[in-house]
């Protein structure tokens, strides 16, 4: 399927678009394109890998013209581009929603427009039962996505939604490291807050298999294990061979759960479990307006949703596993430092 083909990225230069270069640039790709809007993290990433296979698209995912451009010619997407920090959403929803929500449909259009082959949307369990701008954007974004499906016909449009990436940009672990290079308290906001655990590489398995197994209108939900914060922070002090530091608990801040939902009771009605990820296939009957007003389902009223405090829980040790292959722990336990590089 990758033999010859153009993959298109967009939001190319985060965490995902880093971890997709490294694993499909030595695949038969004939090229993978990286859209996305800041040129100095396009340089960085141009230097970095080096390689002519690499093409680089200035532009931005809320103007239609600029995708155009690059998608000309492409067979795949990876639509990775989004507004993802809690605090910025919530400040700026108006922004939040024209790049989550209206730039979504601007890349699925433009993607149905030049006939790809197919488009996985990336989605965050923040998107099920939502309290934040970010988490309504991107709920939208999905919302969008499986509409688009119902019209496309030559175009496969598929979702993948996946919870919190250890060592991603903006995320505790880099916070933590940055406290502790600093030698300023570690801030916990609740304990026993819980949160999904899982890799970059992880991530991109789960949007890779989504690739190769989807029919159009499929959300696709990797099946995580979680961990209590406490717990995160200790197997960070073991790794780190730190016996003992000062932590501040801040609290909840705004807009954060203290558990997070991978599955609402519906799509867990509907899901079929696959190795380790579920399927939630498109419904059939979601424009059956008797479905919203005088018909009902009982068993949803039976069941729970999927959450990060009913799911597998990790323990100390198999925490202290999965952060010491991060390579920014890895380069923190050698150096001391954060290396800029290994946090995109």
């Amino acid at each position: 399927m990758l033999k010859n083909k153009i993959l298109l990225v967009t939001g190319g230069t985060g965490s995902f678009g880093n971890e997709t270069v490294r694993k499909f640039l030595d695949s038969e790709l004939s090229e993978i394109r990286i859209f996305s809007r800041d040129e100095k993290k396009q340089d960085d990433m141009r230097l970095r890998f080096n390689s002519d296979k690499l093409k680089f698209f200035l532009g931005d995912v809320r103007d239609q013209k600029s995708i155009d451009s690059a998608m000309r010619g492409v067979d795949y997407v990876f639509h990775s581009a989004a507004f993802k920090q809690v605090p910025s959403c919530e400040f700026f929803p108006m922004e939040a929603f024209k790049t989550n929500v209206v730039g979504t449909q601007n890349v699925i259009d433009s993607a149905i427009e030049h006939k790809a082959k197919k488009v996985i949307c990336l989605s965050t369990d923040k998107a099920v039962q939502p309290i934040n701008a970010m988490g309504i954007s991107k709920a939208m974004m999905e919302k969008i996505a499986i509409a688009k499906s119902r019209e496309s016909q030559d175009t496969v449009v598929s979702i993948t939604r996946y919870g919190n990436v250890l060592a991603s940009r903006g995320s505790v672990i880099p916070v933590f490291l940055n406290q502790i290079m600093n030698k300023k308290p570690l801030t916990i906001t609740d304990p026993d807050m819980t949160r999904f655990i899982m890799t970059l590489n992880s991530a991109v398995d789960l949007v890779y298999f989504s690739f190769l197994n989807a029919v159009s209108g499929d959300l696709y939900v990797y099946d995580a294990p979680a961990a209590k914060m406490q717990n995160l922070l200790q197997a960070l002090l073991n790794v780190l061979n730190i016996n003992k530091y000062e932590t501040r608990v801040i609290g909840t801040r705004l807009g954060e759960k203290k558990h997070e939902t991978l599955l609402s009771k519906d799509e867990i009605l509907h899901a079929i479990k696959n190795k380790e990820y579920f399927r939630i296939p498109l419904k059939k009957d979601n424009l059956n307006y008797a479905k919203f007003f005088v018909e009902g389902e009982a068993a949803v009223s039976n069941i729970d949703d999927f959450n990060s405090n009913n799911c597998d829980q990790l323990n100390i040790d198999e925490i202290e596993k999965i952060l010491l292959t991060l390579p920014c722990i890895k380069h923190f336990i050698k150096n001391g430092y954060l290396d800029d590089h290994l946090n995109f």
